[in-house]
């Protein structure tokens, strides 16, 4: 593990963002990816993504979802940070579930225009 006290004179010294890979399951590792995702809907959705990634073996692992709702615009980029318990190196497949976590009402589509999903633990794949 790391020693969160031995980082506390850089991290007070500078204006620094940080993340960390670490979770309360074994193997305490958490792997954690940027989606970026522009929506087209003409009204504005706000809700939470859940993402599903699937290897090409079928192996399929599931988003830790996000405590904070996002809002979706017309033609507007969102970035979330999604975190995974397990990492697949080679993606075959993204699964998208949008939920507005609401028992009543009406039931809203988010339509997506563009998305990237980006490892943020290993930025060259």
């Amino acid at each position: 593990g790391y020693y969160a006290d031995r980082w506390k004179k850089i991290l007070k010294s500078s204006p620094t963002k940080a993340y960390f890979d670490t979770t309360d399951q074994d193997p305490f590792c958490m792997y954690n990816y940027l989606l970026d995702i522009t929506t087209w809907n003409k009204s504005i959705r706000r809700g939470f993504i859940n993402i599903k990634i699937t290897d090409y073996d079928g192996n399929t692992v599931e988003s830790v979802m996000n405590s904070e709702a996002s809002t979706f615009q017309q033609y507007k980029r969102v970035k979330i940070l999604s975190g995974f318990y397990r990492d697949l190196e080679k993606i075959a497949k993204i699964s998208l579930t949008f939920s507005t976590k609401t028992l009543i009402g009406p039931k809203h589509k988010l339509r997506v225009l563009q998305m990237r999903l980006k490892s943020l633990n290993n930025p060259e794949r």
